[in-house]
């Protein structure tokens, strides 16, 4: 089962790396979600999220990040290589499964409507 876990050298941990793609990301907007991306010297993706106290409970944000980890371990081709990935999730969220977030970021990035 080792090919199918997400290794914490692909997530974003330190605040110094949020803060990195938050000032030089590219952003794109999608049903209550914004991916944030800037290129990396890696050669493969990190992921972060954020998700806002007025999403909920921690048991309800908790829940967001592990469906967000899942859409991007299975789903990693959709989201911009070799980049560091910063997900923020706003309170509107309201996708409950992976599927569902795998299908907006589908959206999100056929749509290419990124701005500086």
């Amino acid at each position: 089962m080792e090919r199918f876990r997400l290794p914490k050298a692909h997530l974003l941990r330190k605040s110094r790396e949020f803060d990195r793609v938050y000032r030089q990301g590219r952003r794109m907007r999608g049903h209550g979600m914004q991916i944030i991306f800037r290129p990396n010297d890696l050669p493969y993706n990190r992921l972060g999220i954020s998700v806002h106290r007025k999403t909920g409970g921690a048991v309800r944000r908790n829940r967001i990040k592990r469906i967000i980890r899942e859409s991007f371990r299975c789903n990693r081709d959709l989201y911009p290589l070799n980049s560091d990935i910063v997900v923020t999730v706003r309170p509107d969220f309201g996708l409950d499964s992976a599927h569902d977030v795998t299908s907006t970021v589908a959206a999100m990035m056929a749509s290419g409507k990124a701005r500086e």
